[in-house]
């Protein structure tokens, strides 16, 4: 399994450094994956992938032990150290070869056109360049190539779009790792060229209380509009 490891000097400093909400995140992400049925949203994400596929933002790795056979090999990248420590263990747990890369979303340390499929998952809410990064995922994918896509972003009524525009305006990026959580990832994905194809938008938790992270969507985008 081709693992590469991080080889980055504790004295450097990170691009993304968030440990205090990487911790946490690691915790409440195992949580979510039964008792607010991510497990099988990340099923649903990646189901049918197949080729070379890079994922951004891979986190703690929760979505490698998903991806099919038919995925010959994923670049994982993650910007956070512990996080990205955290993802190589999961990619050795996984019989997909998986190599754990560090970097950022705005710009991708890969060849352009290098890959058939791309994957962001609870990501484009925390980048800090929503356009410059779906840039890059234009950049690294063959033409014809599809993004597959598990965001949270705007929704509810007007109360909770007006309580997301506040949180996102006062405290919730700081606490959260940079998280926003009044972005529209279907807008950004349609301005930054890419067709969009079947979506689904579902909550997460689908039962209990909504919450300003609760609205989810679900779905494929592709590059240039056709399909590989």
């Amino acid at each position: 399994m081709p693992l590469r490891p991080d080889r980055s000097p504790a004295r450097e400093r990170d691009a993304v450094h968030h440990p205090v909400f990487a911790r946490r995140y690691a915790r409440l992400s195992a949580v979510a994956e039964t008792r607010f049925g991510m497990g099988p949203l990340r099923d649903r994400l990646l189901a049918g992938l197949s080729g070379r596929v890079i994922e951004i933002g891979a986190g703690n790795g929760l979505n490698f032990a998903h991806y099919p056979g038919t995925v010959a090999e994923v670049v994982a990248i993650e910007p956070e150290r512990l996080l990205r420590q955290l993802a190589v263990e999961a990619a050795l747990r996984t019989q997909t070869p998986v190599d754990v890369v560090p970097g950022v979303a705005e710009a991708l340390p890969v060849k352009s056109e290098g890959f058939d499929a791309a994957v962001v998952s609870l990501v484009l809410c925390s980048v800090r360049d929503v356009p410059r990064a779906l840039a890059e995922l234009r950049r690294v994918l063959r033409p014809g190539g599809e993004v597959r896509f598990l965001e949270h972003g705007r929704g509810g009524g007007r109360l909770m779009t007006l309580t997301q525009r506040a949180l996102d305006r006062t405290v919730w990026p700081s606490l959260a790792g940079g998280c926003h959580v009044a972005r529209d990832p279907l807008a950004a994905l349609r301005e930054a060229g890419f067709t969009l194809g079947p979506c689904r938008r579902t909550l997460l938790p689908e039962k209990g209380p909504r919450l300003p992270t609760s609205y989810c969507v679900l779905g494929t985008a592709w590059r240039d509009g056709e399909p590989r």
